[in-house]
């Protein structure tokens, strides 16, 4: 296993991040318990989950299974906080209130007394970053967090709180975690650099493009059932183009004897300013498809065929835009934003 800083950190998380959003819904517990310790065998040391992730079942599950295992201290535990939580006034966002009543419940699921890394899950354009960032500091001081990231944060927004931390000595944050892949390359334009200025790690989600670049799709965009298109509302991401997209990288990933899947998901493993993209397996199928691109190596002509079928910068799914772009656009009125 290749282990990679964590941002400006000194701490070592390996170069896969096991996304644990599946556990304890589409993956049944006990194969998801199998699945985490297998990882853990493997030499992964960073699983990533989330309060919402079936309302607080995926942290049920990965705290069961570190507990049975006796892996905690063997592991970075990674999970969130600002999604909605419930329907009161107070229970979503990334204000202080929000931020400590959160804590306590993820510290009760995940069975430990103190979260590795705590996100704040997407951009709370209501709360100053200084009560955010003076609150999730205070869990520092705690000792109930150790680390302090963000998830689907803008440029702007990522660097006012990381110069707010800056500024009063708080905990800095040390990554960032975006959608990123060939589908939608859209951080390449400025995130990526903003990150490596100030100091903060990639942990890339959607590396495969919802399972659309593992070229299951068919150009009449009929979705297989139990697919996630087949269950929620991401038709937008699936489109023509896309399809087209997973059906050019093919014949490279043939070349190469892997799938288009892996392919894809060594891409973003292998990009600039990437700590570790999260890979949100639900079988044991697909955690050895994951570890084996830990040996794909593509040379200066691989990237650049990769290039002309994807170009640098550009989307022709719709990942980044409506996580954060829309969010921007709406608080000044010139978009409607709707809950998705």
């Amino acid at each position: 296993m290749e282990y990679r800083a964590l941002g400006s950190s000194s701490l070592r998380v390996s170069a896969l991040c096991l996304g644990c959003m599946n556990f304890g819904g589409r993956a049944p517990e006990d194969e998801s318990i199998r699945i985490i310790h297998a990882a853990i065998d493997s030499g992964i040391n960073f699983l990533d989950t989330a309060n919402v992730y079936g309302k607080g079942i995926s942290e049920e599950v990965v705290g069961k299974a570190l507990a049975i295992g006796g892996h905690r201290d063997n592991v970075v535990l990674a999970t969130k906080v600002s999604n909605r939580w419930g329907d009161g006034p107070n229970e979503s966002g990334s204000s202080r209130y929000h931020i400590m009543q959160q804590c306590e419940g993820s510290l009760r699921r995940l069975k430990t007394d103190h979260i590795d890394l705590y996100q704040l899950h997407l951009m709370d354009l209501d709360t100053p970053p200084e009560e955010s960032m003076r609150a999730m500091d205070d869990l520092v001081k705690q000792g109930k967090v150790l680390y302090v990231g963000t998830s689907k944060w803008a440029p702007a927004w990522l660097v006012e709180a990381q110069l707010l931390c800056e500024r009063h000595g708080w905990s800095r944050i040390v990554c960032e975690q975006p959608p990123y892949n060939l589908l939608d390359r859209t951080i390449e334009n400025e995130l990526l650099w903003t990150c490596r200025r100030h100091g903060i790690g990639i942990i890339p989600w959607a590396p495969i493009g919802t399972g659309i670049l593992s070229g299951r799709y068919e150009k009449d965009l009929s979705a297989p059932s139990g697919s996630r298109f087949d269950s929620r509302n991401f038709r937008d991401r699936l489109n023509a183009r896309a399809v087209e997209i997973a059906e050019g990288i093919k014949p490279l990933a043939k070349e190469k004897g892997i799938t288009p899947a892996e392919l894809a998901l060594a891409w973003v493993l292998r990009r600039p300013c990437v700590t570790a993209p999260i890979i949100g397996v639900r079988t044991m199928e697909h955690l050895t498809s994951a570890l084996s691109t830990l040996d794909v190596v593509f040379s200066d002509e691989d990237l650049a065929r990769i290039d002309e079928i994807a170009p640098p910068g550009t989307a022709v799914s719709d990942y980044y835009d409506t996580n954060v772009h829309r969010q921007l656009r709406a608080a000044v009125g010139v978009d409607e934003m709707n809950d998705e």
